[in-house]
């Protein structure tokens, strides 16, 4: 495998690793927002309320993107591998 196709492999793993993470991320940033907001206005702080509000729906979120998830890391892994035999030829 020469550096060109090594470099577009990683290149390709950090836009696969942005896009699958940011679902998540978004989520438990506008749940921290509510939760933050929340807290402000009826000034209530409690840690655990800032926790399990994100950990809620950050598990529901892996749980409904799971399959999308899993079948872009296969297709990249696909893609990798077909990259790597194809260079060495």
């Amino acid at each position: 495998m020469d550096s060109a196709t090594l470099l577009q492999v990683f290149g390709m793993a950090t836009f696969l690793a942005m896009k699958v993470v940011a679902p998540m991320l978004l989520s438990a940033v506008v749940i921290g927002l509510m939760v933050s907001l929340f807290q402000a206005l009826t000034q209530i702080n409690e840690a655990t309320l800032a926790f399990i509000p994100k950990v809620i729906v950050m598990v529901t979120v892996l749980w409904l993107l799971l399959p999308w998830m899993v079948r872009e890391l296969v297709t990249f892994t696909t893609q990798a591998f077909a990259m790597a035999s194809g260079a060495a030829q």
